[in-house]
């Protein structure tokens, strides 16, 4: 683990996540799910790095690129999500390591937060596949917010469930709008790299922390005081 500030001295308590690409690897059924419904509805499949740019915001967000009209992204969303959980126990699992690292966590006097863009429904459905359901003392879905990320509201909506400040919580995620939202909300993040996305794709967001490997979480749980 790396640092890209010393952490202030206060000691993280409250370990925040992001779902997808950070907990568990369900990047190829997002693709998948993506491209089928563009074929559908467009004909065509744009390329990946279209979705990828808006990896980790809801769906409406994402298909809000390829049309204005609401009733066409509603029929979308309804499209994604049907491929979506046709495939989604099948091709979902938890990157190795995370099970074992957020369980450690989870042992330790800590509470522990899910911060996704995905609906709580699906949020849940994930951390059963994954084997962490019992994980979290809260989950903060998509659409328990009106702002989702990158806006700061649903972390500051996980703080306030838990009853935690900001400063001895920690937002862990592997996008942009992760860092954004966890910055914005005055937390600490850290920045996952077994996800995909890389150092450089992350680097002018400075996260405090850099994580490169799920056993890299024992060491944020203590981190050195400046």
């Amino acid at each position: 683990m790396t640092f890209t500030k010393l952490p202030s001295g206060v000691p993280l308590s409250t370990f925040l996540f992001d779902l997808d690409g950070t907990l568990i690897d369900s990047v190829d059924l997002i693709l998948r799910s993506y491209r089928h419904t563009m074929r559908r509805h467009r004909g065509h499949e744009p390329s990946d790095d279209v979705w990828m740019q808006g990896l980790g915001t809801p769906l409406w967000v994402q298909f809000r690129q390829f049309s204005d009209d609401p009733a066409e992204i509603e029929a979308m969303v309804a499209t994604y999500r049907e491929y979506n959980l046709a495939h989604h126990d099948e091709m979902v699992r938890p990157y190795q390591g995370v099970v074992e690292a957020v369980r450690s966590l989870h042992r330790g006097a800590n509470v522990l937060g899910l911060v996704t863009s995905k609906m709580r429904s699906g949020a849940v459905r994930g951390l059963r596949i994954a084997g962490l359901e019992d994980a979290f003392d809260v989950i903060v879905g998509s659409d328990e917010v009106t702002h989702p990320k990158p806006h700061p509201e649903p972390v500051l909506i996980a703080l306030e469930r838990l009853g935690a400040p900001p400063e001895s919580a920690v937002f862990i995620g592997d996008s942009r709008h992760d860092l954004e939202c966890g910055r914005a909300a005055g937390v600490k993040t850290a920045a996952v790299l077994w996800g995909p996305f890389d150092r450089a794709h992350l680097a002018d967001l400075e996260p405090d922390y850099w994580l490169e490997r799920p056993a890299d979480l024992s060491l944020l749980a203590r981190a050195p005081d400046t």
